[in-house]
This record gives C-alpha cells, sequence and structure tokens, in this order.
C-alpha cells in the first residue's frame, strides 16, 4: 500500500461524525495522521484560517501534502483511491462503485437530514425541527434495517466507504433521542463495522431534554 509522504493533517471535532467517518477511514489503512482540534464552540471553523481551507467553515478537512480537501465523502473517496491498492473501500468495478455512491448519497441527504440533525438539537442546541428529524430518521432506519435482511455491509459482503459514512451518526442515533432497538440488523450491522482492524470509537454525549 502507498502510504504518504509525511501525517495527514485532519482538522476534526470529537463530537462530528463527518469527521469521525474520515478518522474511521484514516485508521482502518492504517495512514500516519495528525489530528488538529477545531474549536467549534469558539467559532474557530468561521475564522478566516480556516474558511481559506474549506470556505463553508464546517470540519472535516484533511491536507495531505499539497493537497487539501474539505467534504467528509469527497475526503472517503480521495483516500480510498489513493492509498487502498486492493479497491476494497471504493471498488473499481461499475456496478459495485455505484451501489457505494449510493449510500453516498444517503449520507448526504436523509442522514444528515434525519439522525445527524436530530443529535444537532440535542447535543448543539440547533435551532432545527426535531419532530421532523425523527420522522426522516426512522424512515430511513426503516429502509436500512430491511436492506441488511439481504446483505453483511450496505454495498455488499465486504466494508466499503459507504459504510463508514453512515456509521458514525447511525451509532450515535440515540444521542439525538432516535431509538435504534426497532431495528435488530442495524445493530449487528454496528458491531459488524465495531469488529474490523482499526476501528475507533466517537466521543458519546449525553441525551438532552429537547423539550
Amino acid at each position: 500500500m502507498t502510504k504518504p509522504a509525511q501525517p495527514i493533517r485532519l482538522y476534526r471535532h470529537p463530537l462530528s461524525g463527518h469527521a469521525h467517518r474520515v478518522e474511521l477511514l484514516l485508521t482502518m489503512l492504517g495512514l500516519p495522521f495528525e489530528a488538529v482540534h477545531v474549536d467549534l464552540a469558539t467559532g474557530a471553523h468561521k475564522k478566516p484560517d480556516f474558511l481559506a481551507k474549506n470556505p463553508f467553515g464546517q470540519v472535516p478537512v484533511i491536507e495531505d501534502g499539497d493537497v487539501s480537501l474539505f467534504d467528509s465523502n469527497a475526503i472517503l473517496t480521495y483516500l480510498a483511491a489513493r492509498y487502498d491498492g486492493s479497491g476494497k473501500w471504493l471498488p473499481r468495478e461499475p456496478v459495485a462503485a455505484a451501489k457505494v455512491q449510493q449510500w453516498l448519497s444517503v449520507a448526504a441527504g436523509p442522514l444528515v437530514n434525519g439522525p445527524a440533525a436530530a443529535r444537532l438539537v440535542t447535543v448543539f442546541k440547533a435551532p432545527l425541527e426535531h419532530d421532523r428529524a425523527m420522522a426522516i430518521a426512522g424512515q430511513l432506519f426503516g429502509v436500512m434495517n430491511r436492506h441488511l435482511a439481504t446483505t453483511r455491509f450496505l454495498a455488499g459482503a465486504e466494508p466499503t466507504i459507504a459504510d463508514l459514512a453512515i456509521y458514525s451518526y447511525t451509532a450515535h442515533a440515540p444521542e439525538g433521542g432516535v431509538s435504534l432497538e426497532a431495528f435488530p440488523r442495524i445493530g449487528q450491522w454496528l458491531e459488524r463495522i465495531e469488529a474490523l482492524p482499526g476501528f475507533v470509537p466517537m466521543q458519546r454525549t449525553e441525551l438532552r431534554n429537547v423539550a
């Protein structure tokens, strides 16, 4: 496997599921990296120096030599394409690649608007509609639970970046008030990911009252 000439710099926050999915791939690929804390509470992500890295003012960002990238799904795609010579994490076969892309789109749509948004309300007091986010999350998890009756991982028999893109905000959905008890296959899928070599957990937070 190709290794970077120097450690990859990962700008992150420990409570960001977007940053955690990138950290997961870095550790599972065994890539050296330096985690740089971005203090969201003090608005560090909106300061000029960080906006020069990501004009949207969001974590994560990576710097790999002279390559600088934002957007977690774009970063996952880059790391897998550049550093996973086996093609396991981002298959090259057209149908397999498209199945991964399907779930990356889910990660950028229903996952963000559902469980991630619900958690933003309870953890960060974001001014979002918690009931709407809960409803989207329930619909998404119903689809996932049915899908996982036919496959071990989201895009096939082996784990891919699709699983990492969906994992963090699913595993931490209860922090947003979204229970996973009605979706046993999702629980089993989470356990399969957590058993993978290189897995690292994301920091947990307590559920707060959103009433």
